[in-house]
């Protein structure tokens, strides 16, 4: 008998207990452990979803990883919607069945390896961890039984929402119990605050280390999620987009300024080095709010789409939390920022000459007296990036900005726009 012979036998095996899915749901209980992962794959290849969903409710390893399984199927969606069916027995009663040691559902990309590894060799890895090691993570805490789904990128949006988020809206309106979750990044669009609120009691916020915001909210909206915000102790990368004031109430003022320090009150984020500002509208004049309250030097600072005045531009050039700065990115349109280059753009550059790699002025209105005024300041930029892309200058202006640049020993790229005679 060849070596592949046993191989073929269990597939034989498992394609007739198929055949007939109620006496293959019955057998579970007392099919061997190491007879569940050929047969998963077999109903997983076959769609039999009734067989999918009981095999979840008496899983007998702690980690089912889908994301391999999801991507060779299609569609891929019918193999998740049939394992959160099954997880709907263990979430309501929140006790464990009997045989069941399912403890992890993996939705991301790691631990691919699982399903051509024999079960008697396979060790659960980290939890928390999508990469780092177990011991580098927070303790997970959980309640009686608790079923944990890993993510790599969730995303909170109505308009188009996944299967799994589907699933997860549904409970939530339902008032049913949900999953612990844990997630690398959250990204939030278009779904109500108090939906977001409910499913962020179930996510292990500590895990969290991307965050990105671009829900078109308010000034008010962004104040009611920045506590949770808080909780993202280990986010190192934050976006918040599209966010718009309450300008249209006669006493927005003075109610922007409270919601504002609400919001900045909670970027006690000591893991933070790259935070994206862009079309957030309140900002004007309001920068220092912002740039005060974090607890760590930034290393990359994006600010695009908004409007600037003087004291932002000083305190962005004097704050202690740009000190370290090794990317600049500015998109903003508006005379100031160009008028006072000259002012704030030395000064920040010469704090940052020991870690600055990265200066970019896209399209922010930089005209040729401008341009030729700061020439000087680009000299801390001599092993550096530097893209001026976008802005309004002439040939003869351009002809000396490249001129210049050249003569800097270290300088490594530079994105330079076409001519105004070009146009």
């Amino acid at each position: 008998m060849s070596s592949r012979s046993p191989a073929r036998l269990l597939d034989l095996a498992n394609q007739s207990l198929l055949r007939n899915e109620a006496p293959a749901v019955a057998s579970l209980e007392s099919l061997p452990a190491q007879l569940f992962l050929p047969l998963f794959l077999e109903a997983v290849a076959g769609r039999h979803s009734k067989t999918l969903k009981a095999m979840v409710q008496v899983w007998p390893f702690s980690h089912l990883p889908l994301v391999t399984l999801m991507k060779a199927q299609q569609p891929h969606q019918d193999i998740l919607k049939a394992v959160l069916h099954g997880l709907h027995v263990p979430l309501v009663q929140k006790i464990c069945p009997r045989r069941s040691k399912l403890k992890v559902l993996g939705l991301q990309t790691a631990n691919t390896n699982f399903w051509n590894t024999w079960p008697g060799t396979w060790e659960r890895p980290s939890v928390c961890s999508l990469e780092e090691p177990e011991a580098s993570q927070p303790k997970i805490k959980r309640g009686k039984w608790m079923i944990q789904v890993l993510l790599e990128d969730f995303c909170l949006q109505k308009a188009t929402p996944d299967e799994f988020l589907t699933f997860l809206m549904k409970r939530v309106k339902q008032g049913k119990g949900l999953p612990q979750l844990c997630c690398r990044k959250l990204e939030f669009l278009d779904m109500p605050l108090g939906h977001i609120q409910k499913i962020l009691r179930m996510v292990q916020l500590d895990c969290v280390q991307e965050v990105e915001v671009n829900g078109h909210w308010d000034l008010l909206t962004l104040a009611g999620f920045a506590p949770h915000l808080s909780q993202m102790v280990n986010v190192s990368r934050l976006r918040v987009s599209h966010i718009m004031t309450i300008s249209f109430i006669p006493w927005a003022a003075d109610e922007v300024d409270k919601l504002l320090s609400q919001f900045s009150a909670q970027l006690l984020l000591h893991q933070l080095q790259e935070l994206h500002l862009d079309s957030v509208f309140f900002l004007e004049g309001c920068l220092d709010q912002v740039l005060r309250c974090l607890k760590s030097p930034l290393v990359i600072l994006l600010i695009t789409n908004c409007l600037l005045l003087e004291s932002d531009l000083t305190y962005l050039s004097s704050c202690l939390n740009t000190s370290h700065l090794t990317h600049l990115h500015l998109a903003c349109s508006g005379p100031l920022l160009p008028a006072l280059m000259s002012t704030w753009l030395g000064h920040l550059l010469e704090r940052t000459s020991a870690t600055f790699h990265y200066l970019s002025f896209d399209a922010c209105e930089i005209s040729n007296s401008q341009l030729t005024t700061n020439l000087l300041a680009l000299d801390y930029c001599s092993h550096r990036t530097f893209n001026f892309s976008g802005n309004p200058v002439s040939r003869a202006v351009l002809e000396g900005l490249l001129w210049h640049t050249l003569w800097l020993s270290k300088f490594r790229l530079g994105m330079f726009p076409a001519p105004l005679e070009c146009f």
